[in-house]
This record gives C-alpha cells, structure tokens and sequence, in this order.
C-alpha cells in the first residue's frame, strides 16, 4: 500500500502572519471540503482542488467547520463567537452567538441537529427550533463528536473527562481520565463483532468502513492505523503540525491540513494481495487480516496478524503471510490434514524474523522461495537461505506444480517470452519453451505434458511439451488453467467470455467477467476483484464430441467431471448400442436405474452365450466378425430399441435378423395392435386377426374395458368396440372411431354412437354422425333441443324436399327470433312455416307496441305488412273472380280488413310526419310538406268517421269517428294551421285555430292559438289560389278541404286525388280501367303495344316512309305498306281518345249525380281501341298480392313530371323525391323494401314487346 500526493492548496501569508487550517469538513457526497482557515471559510472542490467560495461571515480566527449528512448545509464557528449556517451553495442564512469562541462544531448524523461548543457551555440548535439550547460544562470543551446512530453526543474536555449526551443535552455518562487534554474524539461507524459503540480518544479521525484510523498531530506525520491502534502505514510528512485530517467520505482520499495553510489530499492505493491453490483461495483484508477460503465449500477462516500483510502463499496444507518485519508459516492443524481434506484450522508452524523484501513469494512444503527481479531465493522454515537461482530475464509469473515435499516443482514465467521448470532440489533450471512474447500466465496440464501460456499480446498458446510444438493458439484471452482431473481440457477467459476446450473439439463459450485461477472438474473459478466466485460449468458439450468419434472412455471420463443425469443416460444408450456394456453399466450406475442395470447384464450374458467362441475373442464387442456374430449383435441392438421405446426401428431389425415373429410378440405384449398387424401384413409373418381379438377378449375378462374396446376396434368389431366405448363415458375414443373410414357405412355402430353423444352433452359429434347417416330428422330434433336455429334453418332450406312439417323447425325459430327482437326475420320464419294466423298475430302486437312508443313510421310499415298478409290469405294463385260480391263472407271480411290496414298504413305514415313537427326537436320536412299531409289526413279521416254521410253542414270538413289510435286531431289541425299561415292559405288557416279553439290544447299552446286566430282576423278570409288542388280528370279546381266528407277526393268527379308519399302533393295520374269484357291481361298486352301511329306521325312526300315521334326521345319510322291507314286512327292519336273517352264520362257523370251535390264516382273505362292507342311509358298499372283485387290502371296526364310507382307498397312518388329518399336509407320509405325497379322507362321497341308482356319494363 502507498499513498499518492492528489493535489495541496497553500494560503498564502499576509502581512508576515501565517495562516493555520484549523479544521476540515468534506461533504457527504465527497465532492466538496470546507477548510477554516484564519478568518475564512475555503470552500474546495474535492477532486481537483479548485477553490469555489472563499467566505467572510467572520470577524475573527474560525476554528471549526461541519457538514450536514443530508450535504444541504454546513456551518462555521469561531473566535467572534458566532455559528454561521450556510446553504451548500456557500449562501449564509443563518447566525447566532454564544458568550465564548467556538471551539468545535458537530451536525448529528441522523438529523439537522448542530452541536456548537465553547469554553463555558454547548448549544444544540435544529431548524424547527425558534431558538438554541445550551447547557453548562465544568471544562472547556475542545472536542466533540455525535455516535453512528446519533443518540449520544461525546464531548471531550480540557481536563482530561469525556461527557455524553443525548439528543437533549441531558449527561449520560462521564469518563473520567487523566488529566491531559482530550483533543480529539471519534465514535466508530462500522460494528461488526457486537453492538458495542467504540469511541478513539485522543485522536482526529474518520474511517474507511471502520477499518482504520487517521492520525495526525505535532510530529508532522499523518499515518494510517488499524482501529486497534496498530501502525499500517505512512500518509506523508508536512513541514509544520497538522491540526485538522479527514477522510473524503466514499473514497480512498484523504484531507490534511497544517499549521503552515496547506491543505492536501492524498490518495491511498491499496494493492491486491491473495494466493490460490486449487480449492483453497486466501487474500488480504483489512490489511492486517489474512481470509482463507475452500472454494468448493465456501467456507472461511480469519487469521488476524495484528500486522500489515505484504504478501502471501497458500500451497496444500501451507499458508505463507509476509508481514511488516517477519514470516509466519501456517499449516492445517489436523493430524492428517491435506489440501484434499475440508479442515480449515491453522496454526502457525514457523515465524521467520527477517525482513525480507521480495516482489513474489510461493510456499512448499518445507521451503518457501522469495522473487527479486531476476533472482530465486529458497529458504526453509528456519529462515536459512538453501539456493538461489539468477535467471536471463525478469521473472513475471511463478506457479507451483507440486512434487514430493522438499521436491517440488516451479514454473517460471520470464519477461523474454521463455518459461522455465525449476525443482526445489536442482540448482539447474530446465528451460521448456521459448517465444517472442513476455509472459503474463501460464499453467501446466494434469499429467505434465502440455503447457498453456497466455502473453502480453493476450493470446494463449498451448505447447506439447514432449515435441515443443504448438498444438494451438486462441486470441483475447488474459489467463488460463488446465483441468486438474483431466488431461486434455483447459479453460481460458479473456473480453469477458469463459472458454472451455476438450482436445482438439471446438470450445464452449459462456459469459464470464474476471479471470481464471483454477479449473477442477466441472467447476471453474473466477478471480474478479478480491472475490473468487465457484462457476458450474456444464460438460455436455465434449461429452457429445467424444460420443460422435466412439471414445466411450474419454466420454465416461469427461462426464465424471459433471454432466446432467440425462447425459448419463445418454451415454449409457449409445455404449449399449456399440456393446460397450461395462462403460453402459458404470453409467446407469450413476444415475441408480437398477432396471435398465439388470438389462445390461442379461444382454451381456445373451452376448457371451450366443457368439461364438472363434468369434467372441472381444467380449465387448467392437470389432465382431462373421454372420453369426452380426446377427447377434444386431439382435440385441433390437432388443435396446425396443427398451429405448423405439419400436419400429427394433421391429425393422427383428425382420432383417429373420426374426418377425419377435417384432410381432413385442408388439403384442405392447399391445400396438395396428402395429402388429401393419407389420404382419408387410412381412406375410401370418395373420394376426385372430390374435387381436382373443387378446381383446381377454382385456374384457380381466375388465380393462379401454384395452378391449382398442383390440376390438383392431379386429374388426366395431359395434361391441362402440358399446364398450359408450358404456363406460369415452367419447372421444368412440368419435375416433366413427371417423374411420371403414366404419362409415356401419350404420348401426354410427346409430349407437349418437345416441351416446347426445346422452353425453357433445352435440357437435352427434351431428357429424347424423350427417353420416342421413338421418335429417333426427338431426332437426336435435338443433331444436339446443336452439341452433340458423343450423335448423339452413339444414331445412338445403333439405326442403326432406322435410315433412316445415312448422316444427319455423314456428319455434320464430318464436326465438321475436325474443331477440328480430322481428321481420320472424314474420319470414312464421310465412316459412305456413301460418299466418301467427304473422298476424305478432304484426298486430308490433302495431300497438309502435303506436305506445309513437313510432309511426314503424306502425305505417308493419299495417302495410299485415294487409299484405292478409290479401295473400283471401284468394291462391289460381283463383281469380270478377266482382268482390264473389267472394264468401269470410273471404270478404278478410278483405275488408286488409283495406282498412292499408288506409291506416297511409295514416300513420303521414302523421309520422306531423307528430315529427310537432313533438319532436327538429325536423327538415317542408311547410308545404306538412302542410298537404295534414290535409290529406283530416280528409281521410273525415271519410273514415262519415259512414257514408255527406256535408258537414256548415260547408266544413267534419270528423266525427274517433282517429285510429295515437293520432292526435289536435296535432293536426295545429300543423295544419301553422303552415297555412306560413303559405297565405289564411282561410284554412282561420278553420283550422277554430277548430283548435274547440280542443284541450297543451298549456304551452294556448296561449298561441288564441294569439293567432285574433291575428287571422286581420287576413283576408281567402286562400292561395296556388295551393288549390286540381283534380286532372275533371279539370276542376278543389277547395282544399273536402267539405263534403267523402275523403280525399276530387267535390266535382269524386276521382281520388293520387298523392306522392313524399311530398303528398297531388300527382297528375287518372285512373281507368278496361271496360267490360276485357281482361286485365288482354288489356296489359294492349298497352304494352305501339301506339297507332297516325297522330303524331309526320309522312315524308314521295318516298313512302312514314316518321312517329313517341315524346319520350324514342322515334319510328315505317313505310306505308307495313300497316293499312284508317282514317279513324289518323283522325286521332293515343290523348285524343283518352280526352274523348274522359268527356265521354263526365258527359254521363253529370247526369247520375249525388242528390246532396257529391260526385258519384265511376272509374273511366276505355275499350281496346284506347287501350292500344295509350304510351306504355305513360300508364301505371297497380297489382295487389291477391286475386280477388283487379288491378287499377293510372295514367299521366302531364308526361313531363317524372313518377314512380312502387310495386310493393303500391305507392307513388315524385321520381326525384323517391331517388332522394332511396339514396338516404337505401330502400323504399313506405315498404322498406330494397328493391329498385327501373324507373320511367323507354318505349319499347319491337324485340322488346314479349319481355314487356312479363312486365319487366312496364311502371307496376
């Protein structure tokens, strides 16, 4: 150990007075020291010495300076009688005084207690503290020092007495001494023996760990000693007294200041002293302590030498410490104590007084050899010096190689790149091997015939010492040692990384930091620091190398060095296989199994009493010649395959040696039937059905029923096989075996098997079974049971033919579907399953649900779904009558109900509307919107509540019946009126607030209505002549009420107004109807032809051809000859017979009217000739879903406002608003049908007529 000069900072004089460092202060971290020196306080940094702060808080001489533990603070006290507190940013913060000058400063270490101490008396102050307790002493106080724990303060007294405190200032205990001065105090941090606190009187220190003590005084000498006072070592030598030396906390660093205001900080070295020798490891610690160590137990003996060790050796039962000015030989105290043995008692053989100065020392058994630089001194025990040996070069590296005591050898390891062997008892060194590179490490195998070197370039090189050749070299290696239990292993470690090499094999690689001392069978250890840690390393690897070449004993011997119980086994399979059957015995030994031992030796036995005598001359046999020989071997080969559970290959064996019927026993006894058999029937060895099923038999006897379903299956029986199966809960085993393929048209195994599965919960195996036997009944049943309706639904759509009764899979899916609130997947299950009785009666359980919630669009979609329901019931697909009159009573009341359905499908779907504008936050419907629905509303209802009464009296609209449920009139007649204020209709509107005065209205309504009618007096009591309805079969214009309760109908014709559902407004559309005689098919194909051609025709003179415009952007053109003229066709075109037909009617009409002033209706009826003189494009035919319904016929008057018919609800919309609405939700609004026909399309052509007869582009 030596110490180093880090850096020294000298105050310099000023006005020829000298300035003392009277204190010292390091910070906790280490990075800063606080030095009092004359009336300053230096702040430093600790590592470099650079002054950071020089401060001036005092006005006289500071004596003592401390640090906090926390390092947040650091106070300074001194002759002015002031404690200052600082910030570690050097800011002062706080000041008090005391009637004396500080003598000594103490912060506790466990809080932010200060102890200040003066002549007289000691204060404790902390921060929570408003002021600074102090308590009287009978001496002056010139030391102090807090214990580790911070409990007890130690104040040390002018008159030789020690006081300690407690945190209160309250004396616990007084040591009185002599009476010299008590100058400086110290309480051992570190506690390792006991409890007990150690406090060091008479000296300033702080500690490494507790391990030393610094001393400094008037000698000039700083010196380091251990805790028990004994002299280790000298720091350094000032010019003047030292007054203050500290510790740099953290470090090995130490502060020294002196009389003369030099401040220095010396850095302790401390050099690694140890010594290893195969399991026994020592080293230095607290460097008067020598620690032994066995690595293989870990234990620890301590031998303390009271002395600084310098060096040590441990060899065998000899341990070797150097110290100060003596050699002490230790030995193992047992009688018969080796360094094989596990004693770790010593005692001290022989002390060599001498100062001996050396580099190296080993130790043998009687001699112990000092280096120096070139030259070798022996000495025994005595101290006598025997030989010396100077050598060409300096020495770097010695290693004992063992020998007979007093015999023992040496390695010599030289700068020059050469090694030596030298024995104790030769004076003659023995060169062995000579290179370019200075050695650094170097070890020598087991039996003495290869040497590793590692060099200064940290490459290993491996020499055989009996040709000195290189047998191989590795790179990035810094030491290496041989196995000391095998020969030809070595490990090396180098870039933190472990190798290990067997012989010439590829090494093994692990992590590893540190470097290698030692290397016993499967243990490696590794030096790092002054801790030698014991690795397990595995011996695997070249135990698979030597099993690759054959060499089952350098195999067997590697794994003796540590292998896993699976490489024994390993080992001991593959030394059976080559009948190496002593190496497979010692190896199952290992591992204690006592069955495959007794294997070993009936197949050794088998072995010696099968070969033959001539060929057996190797009884382990290697190298075995001859058939005969071949053919035992490869018998018991066979025979460990099968052990090894390797079966096919010990069976393939079995058949070459011409012994198939082994293979098949062995199978047998295995009871691998498919296997016996496979391999019976690829051998021809016989047939092996029959010993299948007796041995199945006698699985059923002895009741291992698994067994004898397994042999059962094997021979054929698959029923029995099933039962068993069945009986006893396996179900996967008997899955299995409906699955065969050989099973498969089995259907009575297969009709076993389900039952067993539905017994058994697995469903899924039932239907697979089911399937196979084509039992779809059953299979329905089942789905029904466990309510998988989508599996019973698709198995009945892709049976259907197979199904008897549709109801028993629909009718219960339906009833499923309603609880999941499916409900028009469970109206198509109830159509499905023929029952419309259940149809309805869930459609009118969706109604009244709709029409509480008020959803009335919903309750508008599922009326138009119950009158299709029920038109779909009246007549079938063959049944067609004339007259409704027809119909039965039954038949007639169903109709009545489907119509009644249908109008109040159209009821609710326009009060939707208005219960949108009415209750609901915001709507984006139009005023004109509401406006006419609310119209069209209140003359539906007045129809639906007269029963046949005209007039209301007054000339008024007037409804008397009840609405149908959930419209609100008063809704209306609000609507109604709003929006006629909004348009100018003031008329209506003024009827409609009278009527509204005649009503309980909501409270936040009254107020309003009364307002406005009051308003509407001011208007003129007329209507916008604009929003007057046209009827466009009378050409007359309607009030917009009717006011003669018939409905929404033309006053003057009765001719019902056809109103897009969108909008509502009045669509130009005419209804007709062929006249009698002409069937709504005839009829259909006479307006699906061209249209005569005489009308808007447009002959070209001269050449014959005759040119026809249709109006829809389609044009003809025909010759004369292609159809004979009649005047009468070109007299007039396809309107002018629809307008005479019209005047025709009105003609008639008005002389058959109602006697109270209403039109009574008659539908227009053309004759064949109008018919075929009609546009297809311009006519609209609605179908219903039953016979007992004709068609109704529509034509446009006004061509250019584009129309659509819907074909499923039979409602008509302006082209442009159902486009809107069909975009925005993706299907009809009424209907909700997807669908979308093609809208307003083209003429025909004439290929094009028969596709039009099945009414593909006719508008339906």
């Amino acid at each position: 150990m030596r110490s180093v000069l880090a850096w020294s900072d000298k105050v310099p004089e000023r006005n020829g007075e000298k300035f003392v460092v009277q204190d010292l202060a390091f910070r906790p971290d280490g990075t800063q020291v606080v030095a009092a020196v004359g009336t300053r306080v230096l702040v430093y940094d600790a590592v470099d010495g650079t002054l950071l702060h020089s401060l001036k808080g005092h006005k006289g001489t500071v004596y003592a300076v401390d640090y906090s533990h926390d390092g947040k603070r650091f106070a300074s006290g001194g002759a002015d009688n002031i404690v200052i507190i600082w910030t570690d940013k050097a800011e002062g913060i706080l000041k008090y005084t005391h009637n004396d000058s500080i003598q000594k400063l103490a912060y506790n270490p466990q809080s932010q207690c200060l102890a200040s101490c003066t002549a007289s008396d000691f204060g404790l102050w902390a921060p929570e503290q408003k002021s600074v307790a102090k308590h009287k002493v009978v001496a002056k106080i010139i030391s102090a020092c807090w214990s580790k724990d911070g409990q007890l303060l130690a104040l040390g007294l002018l008159n030789g007495n020690v006081t300690l405190r407690d945190k209160m200032g309250a004396e616990k205990r007084l040591i009185e001494r002599s009476s010299a001065p008590v100058w400086a105090l110290a309480w051992s941090p570190a506690l390792e023996d006991d409890s007990t606190d150690i406090l060091a009187v008479g000296c300033w220190d702080r500690t490494f760990k507790g391990k030393y003590l610094l001393v400094g005084g008037s000698n000039r000498k700083a010196g380091l000693y251990t805790k028990d006072g004994i002299f280790l070592v000298g720091i350094c030598e000032q010019e003047s007294w030292i007054w203050a030396i500290k510790a740099r906390p953290k470090t090995n660093f130490v502060g020294v200041g002196s009389e003369d205001g030099t401040l220095s900080v010396y850095c302790l070295v401390f050099g690694t002293v140890h010594g290893i020798y195969q399991e026994r490891y020592a080293y230095r610690e607290h460097l008067t302590d020598v620690i032994v160590q066995h690595l293989m137990t870990e234990q620890k003996v301590r031998i303390k030498t009271r002395d600084c060790v310098k060096k040590l050796s441990v060899y065998r039962d000899r341990l070797a410490v150097q110290l100060s000015d003596r050699i002490i030989i230790y030995e193992l105290a047992g009688n018969n104590a080796t360094n094989a043995s596990y004693d770790m008692h010593y005692r001290v053989k022989e002390r060599i007084t001498k100062d001996l100065p050396c580099s190296l020392l080993v130790v043998t058994s009687l001699h112990f050899i000092l280096c120096q630089k070139q030259k070798l001194q022996q000495y025994d025990f005595t101290g006598r010096k025997e030989r010396e040996w100077v050598l060409e070069s300096l020495i770097r590296y010695i290693k004992v190689t063992g020998g007979a005591p007093g015999r023992e050898g040496l390695l010599v390891g030289l700068k020059d790149g050469s090694v030596w062997q030298i024995f104790i008892n030769n004076p003659f060194p023995i060169p062995l091997i000579q290179q370019s590179s200075p050695i650094s490490c170097l070890d020598i195998s087991a039996n003495r015939e290869k040497l590793a070197v590692v060099d200064d370039s940290h490459k290993c090189l491996v020499y055989d010492l009996a040709t000195k050749q290189l047998l191989f070299e590795e790179g990035s290696t810094n030491s290496v040692a041989w196995n000391t239990e095998c020969e030809d292993m070595l490990c090396f470690g180098g870039n933190g990384q472990l190798k290990i090499r067997a012989g010439q094999f590829p090494g093994h690689t692990q992590r590893m930091q540190g470097f290698v001392v030692g290397f016993s069978g499967s243990k490696v250890f590794s030096l790092s620091a002054l801790s030698v840690q014991t690795i397990d390393v595995p011996q695997s690897a070249p135990l698979y190398r030597y099993l690759e070449q054959n060499n089952f004993d350098q195999a067997y011997a590697v794994s003796c060095l540590g292998v896993t119980a699976a490489d024994w086994r390993l080992l001991a399979w593959e030394a059976l296989k080559s009948m190496r059957f002593s190496v497979a015995r010692k190896a199952f030994i290992r591992v204690r199994d006592v069955r495959y031992i007794e294997l070993v030796n009936a197949l050794e036995q088998t072995w010696k009493q099968q070969l033959p005598q001539s060929e057996g001359s190797n009884q382990e046999g290697e190298d075995v010649g001859g058939e005969a020989g071949k053919k035992v071997k490869a018998l018991l080969q066979a025979e460990i395959m099968a052990h090894q559970g390797k079966f096919p290959l010990a069976a393939k064996l079995f058949a070459d040696c011409g012994e198939p019927a082994r293979a098949i026993k062995m199978f047998a006894d295995l009871r691998m039937w498919d296997e016996a058999k496979r391999f019976a029937t690829a051998r021809q060895a016989g047939d092996v059905q029959q010993l299948v099923l007796a041995q199945a038999r006698w699985a059923e006897d002895v009741q291992d029923w698994r067994a004898a379903a397994e042999m059962y299956a094997a021979s054929g029986n698959y029923v029995r096989a099933g039962e068993i199966l069945g009986e006893h809960g396996w179900l996967d085993q008997l899955l299995e075996l409906t699955r065969r393929p050989e099973v498969a048209a089995n259907s009575q195994l297969l009709g076993i098997a389900a039952n067993f599965f539905l017994k058994g919960g697995q469903f899924a195996n039932a239907r697979d079974v089911y399937l196979k036997l084509g039992d779809l009944d059953a299979l329905l049943q089942m789905h029904i049971r466990l309510q998988e309706w989508e599996e019973a639904v698709r198995l009945a759509d892709r049976h259907r033919d197979s199904v008897r009764r549709p109801d028993e899979v629909f009718v219960p899916y339906a009833q499923w579907l309603v609880t999941q609130d499916r409900f028009d997947d469970a109206l198509e299950a109830y159509t499905r399953a023929q029952r419309p009785d259940q149809c309805c009666k869930l459609l009118c359980q969706l109604i009244d649900n709709a029409v509480s919630e008020r959803r009335f669009r919903a309750a508008a979609y599922y009326h138009w779904r119950l009158c299709e329901q029920q038109m779909k019931t009246i007549l079938d697909s063959k049944q067609q009558v004339e007259d409704p009159m027809e119909l039965n009573e039954e038949q007639r009341t169903r109709l009545a109900e489907a119509t009644e359905n249908e109008l109040l499908s159209e009821l609710y779907y326009a009060y939707a509307m208005i219960y949108a504008f009415t209750d609901e936050p915001f709507t984006t419907l139009l005023p004109e919107s509401l406006f006419h629905a609310a119209r069209f509303l209140l003359n539906k209802l007045s129809a639906r509540g007269s029963n046949g009464r005209v007039g209301g009296g007054n000339g008024n609209t007037v409804v008397t019946a009840p609405p149908p449920p959930g419209i609100s009139l008063c809704n209306i007649y609000f609507t109604l009126g709003h929006h006629g204020l909004q348009l100018e209709s003031y008329k209506l509107a003024r009827q409609a607030y009278d009527k509204l005065l005649q009503m309980k209205l909501r409270q936040d309504w009254q107020s309003v209505v009364e307002c406005t009618t009051m308003t509407l007096q001011a208007r003129p009591y007329a209507d916008r002549e604009d929003l007057l309805p046209v009827d466009y079969r009378s050409s007359t214009v309607n009030p917009l009420l009717n006011p003669n309760n018939t409905g929404d109908v033309c006053v003057n014709s009765g001719h019902p107004f056809v109103r897009s559902f969108v909008s509502f407004e009045n669509l130009p559309l005419v209804e007709f109807q062929p006249e009698p005689g002409l069937s709504d098919a005839e009829a259909e194909e006479l307006i699906l032809m061209h249209p005569t051609d005489t009308g808007g025709s447009n002959k070209r003179a001269g050449d014959g051809w005759r040119e026809t415009d249709y109006g829809n952007g389609s044009q003809s053109m025909k010759l004369d000859d292609d159809e004979p003229e009649r005047a009468e066709d070109r007299a007039k075109d396809g309107t002018d017979l629809f307008e005479q037909a019209l005047n025709k009617q009105a003609t008639y009409g008005s002389s058959v009217g109602h006697r109270s002033g209403a039109a009574q209706y008659r539908v227009l009826q053309l004759d064949a000739r109008t018919l075929r003189a009609l546009r297809p494009n311009e006519v609209f035919i609605v179908k219903y879903p039953t016979r007992a319904i004709r068609p109704k016929y529509y034509k446009n008057m006004i061509p250019e406002i584009k129309i659509y018919l819907s074909p499923h609800c039979r409602r008509f919309f302006h082209e442009e608003d159902f486009e809107f609405e069909y975009l925005k939700a993706g299907h009809c609004p009424c209907c909700q049908v997807p669908e979308l026909v093609a809208l307003n399309p083209p003429a025909p052509e004439d290929d094009e007529v028969d596709s039009l007869l099945n009414g593909s582009k006719l508008n339906k």
